[in-house]
């Protein structure tokens, strides 16, 4: 059977996989600076005998197609591969070497496991009908990202599914893969609202229009959104991230403020009555105390919403070949996720894996200077991508070439 060949390959060059995740982890770089990063993984597979390999794709991504040349679907395979402006705190000894650089999401992982996966299928490439689009991904940390970029570049246009995967770092590495049928995470979407006083002498407040108490009401009551305008059932976030109003002097009313947040919703609606609510929240408690305020509302990632056929597909064969207990459902989550823009284009579902550091006594969030992963969670991974490929791509007994 073809999972079981590609598995055998998988474990066989694990060792090869780790190398190269820590050589990743060791040499991270920013968003639409991934010059270095572009370089090893192109390298990587031509070493393997790859040679359909598009560059800059969309600005920075890599596209490497393995074609069986026996007619059959199309299905693509993504892994990012950009790091963060975070300093790293582990005592790790593969340590980033970039200082205040750092791969505190697990990309290093995404991209070493996709590697050895396209390792693993070469040698298949007989066993093997259509054609399967290995997508190495930059910039998906800061928006636009770079999916949106790659998906409008129209080299996806012939997939017929798209599938990706994400490390969880805050569960502890057991092989448990997690899964949610529609929308599974929240659009990110960033707002900035400056209000216009009236400066003066702390000590007269009634000579002046004091930005600061404009944006204290205002901050009050932006909560509303979420907890009086929204139906409970629906998911949304709402945080006020900064407040600036003044220079520091004690005794000086300033002439503006600004404030600034972010706001997570899982459906456009809601989405789209946040920020209408947000402008005219802002229309109205500055008319009431005589200031005015200007709203810059900036959409992010959209959520990622995950096919349900495609999912329910996924989750059946997953729990056949891992055992019921193995794959869960995945709660919501509020961050955001550019592979959103492939499910836009493409059906498909994405799912993470269970990759949290069993050596350590506290698991670290993503993105901060702690985070690390167990790296089997790299190997699972490339088990599930493998799963799927047995199902759409494998060659059936008896089929022409």
């Amino acid at each position: 059977m073809l999972y079981e060949k590609i598995v055998a390959a998988l474990e066989a060059q694990f060792e090869d996989t780790v190398t190269n995740r820590r050589y990743l982890h060791q040499h991270p770089e920013l968003s639409f600076h991934e010059l270095n990063t572009k370089r090893f993984i192109k390298d990587k597979l031509v070493s393997y005998g790859y040679t359909l390999i598009e560059e800059e794709v969309g600005g920075g991504g890599i596209l490497a197609t393995l074609d069986s040349g026996n007619l059959g679907p199309t299905i693509g395979f993504r892994a990012d591969f950009d790091g963060l402006a975070v300093q790293e705190e582990t005592d790790l000894s593969f340590q980033s070497t970039q200082e205040g650089v750092m791969h505190a999401c697990g990309h290093d992982a995404h991209t070493a496991g996709l590697l050895s996966l396209a390792k693993a299928l070469l040698p298949l490439r007989e066993e093997l009908i259509g054609k399967i689009i290995f997508i190495f991904q930059h910039a998906e940390e800061v928006p636009p990202g770079g999916a949106k970029d790659i998906v409008e570049s129209g080299l996806l246009d012939e997939l017929d599914a798209v599938y990706g995967w994400h490390v969880r770092g805050d569960d502890p590495y057991n092989g448990k893969i997690y899964i949610r049928e529609g929308y599974a995470m929240a659009a990110a979407d960033a707002f900035s609202i400056e209000i216009q006083g009236k400066g003066g002498h702390g000590a007269s407040p009634h000579t002046s229009i004091d930005p600061a108490v404009v944006s204290a009401h205002l901050i009050q009551q932006l909560q509303t959104l979420v907890s009086r305008r929204k139906d409970p059932i629906d998911h949304a976030v709402l945080s006020v991230a900064t407040f600036k109003a003044g220079e520091g002097a004690h005794n000086v009313i300033a002439d503006g403020a600004t404030i600034s947040g972010t706001v997570r919703t899982l459906k456009p609606e809601v989405q789209d009555m946040i920020e209408q609510g947000i402008k005219e929240m802002t229309e109205y408690v500055c008319k009431a105390h005589q200031a005015t305020g200007k709203v810059t509302y900036e959409r992010g990632y959209p959520s990622v919403y995950n096919y349900p056929e495609e999912t329910s597909l996924v989750e059946e064969l997953f729990k056949g070949e891992f055992g019921q207990e193995m794959v869960d459902q995945s709660p919501v989550v509020m961050g955001g996720e550019d592979f959103a823009y492939y499910l836009k284009k493409k059906p498909g579902t994405f799912f993470f894996v269970s990759a949290g550091s069993v050596e350590q006594e506290e698991l670290y969030p993503h993105h901060h200077g702690k985070f690390t992963i167990d790296e089997r969670s790299m190997l699972t991974g490339a088990k599930a991508f493998a799963l799927l490929i047995n199902h759409y791509l494998a060659k059936k007994v008896g089929e022409p070439a």
